[in-house]
């Protein structure tokens, strides 16, 4: 083993992948980032070539390795992934994509949640899958799949973003349980496919991943993938979680009383608890650390929702909101936007109303009103929906959080 072992971690976010390498006090000592197209073909639709996802990861480690020193890339020791949740693909037994992947946020699965409840119940699936029925999981992503092209049915293999990097980075497709239970298909007590839910998409368990706990060594690199990403083969792949879970980790949210707030496109707070435990106010996770669970909560309309307003109403560029002079002249008009309110349901409504039809909108406008006031209205219903969020929480538990940390983009904003 090198003396200087290097550690290298792949995150696979919604819109772009990046590897960066840490030494073992956790410095960063080179990183590389590529970018992943969404395609948005109709109403509700959002999808991703899955190619992309391993295309995209050769070119950021390719990155890595120009940053590197050349006598530090033997020092390159294990690997592991993070990811965005819920996006699912299907492929062949070899890895190959079937049919595009689905992200998260695609929502053309109204009709199969409403299937799955009525043939499963709504309280059963949320007692087995730790979830209440919404369109975000990714079972009824894959309802609608197998119904659209139910031919997929008996050939399809499925994955997550973690199993499907893992096959080709390892030859085996192998899932920890905290990145696989926000598939919606995992029996949370049991930590085994659910064979209720399996049957509402009609697959067995050997067309998905190995289940595995976080940290598992699923094995070296295959010659294959050394070769192709130009990697040393002694490289260890090790596995990961789902991006939330790892954030909570890396924020040091390793026992009760502390939560995160992650401001992404999607704003996320978790809390950790050692017992199994459901309620609408969030949805249960398996945690990053082993043997205990995240209480998430979820906006989906974070800042997804700013870049909206920058966007469409300013008709600025996304950049980071420290530099947008909106966010000083936002902070000069004092508390309330002058009575305007604004609701921040732009992607509907997770927790507590799961509800994926809700819209958003404004309140109170009158003529006085300008952008400015507008944008800190967004800025306040959306800590204000956050509030909301963690005192379902804390009220569920009964267990106040004493403190919050904050991270994400929007963490930029003051």
């Amino acid at each position: 083993m090198s003396e200087r072992p290097l550690l290298l971690a792949i995150d696979a976010s919604t819109t772009s992948l990046r590897a960066i390498a840490f030494d073992h006090q956790g410095n960063v000592v080179a990183s590389g980032r590529a970018t992943l197209a969404v395609e948005n073909p109709g109403p509700g639709a959002y999808e991703q070539d899955a190619e992309t996802w391993w295309t995209s990861c050769r070119s950021a480690i390719q990155q890595v390795l120009e940053e590197l020193p050349a006598d530090r890339r033997n020092d390159l020791t294990a690997l592991t992934i993070a990811h965005h949740r819920e996006t699912v693909v299907v492929t062949d037994a070899r890895g190959t994509p079937l049919a595009r992947a689905l992200l998260w946020m695609d929502s053309r699965c109204e009709r199969d949640v409403k299937e799955a409840e009525r043939r499963v119940g709504a309280v059963r699936l949320h007692a087995l899958s730790g979830k209440p029925a919404c369109t975000t999981p990714s079972l009824y992503k894959l309802m609608y799949l197998l119904r659209s092209k139910p031919e997929l049915r008996d050939v399809a293999h499925v994955h997550d973003v973690h199993s499907f990097l893992s096959l080709r980075l390892t030859g085996r497709s192998v899932s920890s349980f905290a990145s696989a239970d926000p598939t919606g298909l995992v029996d949370m007590r049991q930590k085994r496919w659910s064979e209720p839910l399996l049957s509402l998409i009609g697959v067995e368990p050997h067309q998905l991943p190995e289940l595995v706990e976080v940290g598992y060594l699923i094995g070296p690199l295959s010659k294959q993938a050394a070769r192709e990403l130009n990697l040393p083969d002694h490289v260890l792949v090790y596995a990961g979680s789902g991006d939330a879970q790892a954030a909570g980790l890396g924020a040091g949210i390793i026992e009760k009383g502390r939560a995160f707030v992650d401001l992404g496109t999607a704003v996320t707070c978790c809390t950790l608890t050692e017992t199994y435990q459901i309620d609408h106010a969030f949805r249960t996770m398996h945690s990053a650390l082993p043997g205990r669970y995240c209480l998430e909560t979820t906006l989906r309309g974070g800042m997804q929702t700013l870049w909206w307003f920058v966007e469409t109403i300013l008709g600025q560029p996304r950049r980071s909101l420290a530099t947008l002079e909106i966010e000083t002249q936002a902070a000069e008009l004092g508390p309330a936007s002058d009575g305007l309110v604004a609701l921040p349901y732009w992607s509907g409504v997770m927790n507590p109303y799961w509800d994926d039809r809700v819209g958003g909108g404004f309140f109170g406008l009158h003529p006085g009103h300008t952008p400015v006031h507008l944008y800190r209205a967004l800025l306040e219903g959306i800590a204000c929906e956050q509030r909301l969020h963690l005192e379902g929480v804390e009220t569920a538990t009964n267990r106040v959080s004493e403190e919050i940390v904050v991270l994400g983009g929007g963490a930029r904003s003051a």
